[in-house]
């Protein structure tokens, strides 16, 4: 504990100015000095050491230090799993497992093939992204990369390598309007059986092609949004009879620039 004697110099509203035996001078509350102190007064100042309060405040801040740490320190993202899907001579469908960041929050989601980050923007809540534009039996190495307000975290590496044009089995159809749909439709999933190929009712991200013999009906237009080609089922038998993915232009129901093929 520590005493020190000042002379009260000068009473402002809220301050006073306090001078020191050896004329050091302080500002000091006005608040805080004795009632019926006045310019002139000598009073006496003692300062201690609340070692009490310290200890207490410290508790409080080493709490609140394993609060955050239980709550957000403990359990890290973890690395994202890959893996590939639907195959085709130019294009495949990457897709991981829902992200499981914990408390951490996602900050970015990359791309990379052969080590080169995509320019592709991957949206929001999504865990599939379609690469097309590759080339024809050719390998590849894709992986993921996520950045979070933990860290950065990267995913497995998956080694493809695209089909040969021999290669049917990434074939994936779903149907629009025919004439006589029922016969015909049952004709060509039986031969997509036979080749190894898909089929789905609707059309999706794996669709390589929608098969028709007319416009309209929700899978056209989900079809056309997607620059997904829409051909005459002859594409199919043809594919099927040369043992060799054809090119669809010839066999669009309608016709298109040749450069949107």
């Amino acid at each position: 504990m520590t005493s020190v004697q000042f002379t009260v110099g000068r009473l402002d509203a809220g301050m006073a100015i306090l001078l020191t035996e050896d004329h050091h001078l302080i500002e000091f509350p006005s608040l805080l000095l004795p009632n019926g102190v006045s310019s002139g007064s000598i009073v006496n100042i003692t300062v201690s050491r609340n070692t009490d309060e310290e200890d207490k405040k410290m508790r409080e801040f080493w709490e609140l230090q394993e609060k955050i740490l239980s709550a957000f320190g403990q359990v890290e993202p973890e690395n994202p799993v890959l893996r590939v899907r639907n195959i085709t001579q130019t294009s495949l469908t990457l897709e991981w497992d829902a992200l499981k960041l914990h408390t951490s929050k996602l900050r970015s989601l990359d791309i990379y093939k052969n080590d080169t980050k995509l320019a592709q923007h991957v949206p929001n809540n999504t865990n599939y992204i379609k690469l097309s534009g590759l080339e024809v039996d050719h390998e590849y190495e894709f992986h993921i990369v996520i950045k979070t307000t933990a860290g950065r975290y990267e995913s497995n590496r998956v080694h493809v390598r695209t089909h040969k044009m021999e290669n049917l089995t990434g074939i994936s159809v779903a149907f629009g309007k025919f004439e006589q749909e029922e016969a015909v439709i049952t004709e060509l999933k039986e031969l997509l059986d036979k080749m190894g190929a898909h089929w789905s009712e609707q059309v999706t991200t794996d669709t390589t092609h929608l098969i028709a013999q007319q416009p309209g009906g929700d899978n056209y237009d989900k079809a056309m949004m997607s620059s997904i080609p829409v051909v005459k089922p002859d594409w199919l038998i043809q594919c099927d009879k040369n043992s060799k993915i054809q090119p669809a232009l010839p066999y669009y129901i309608v016709n298109v620039p040749i450069g949107n093929e």
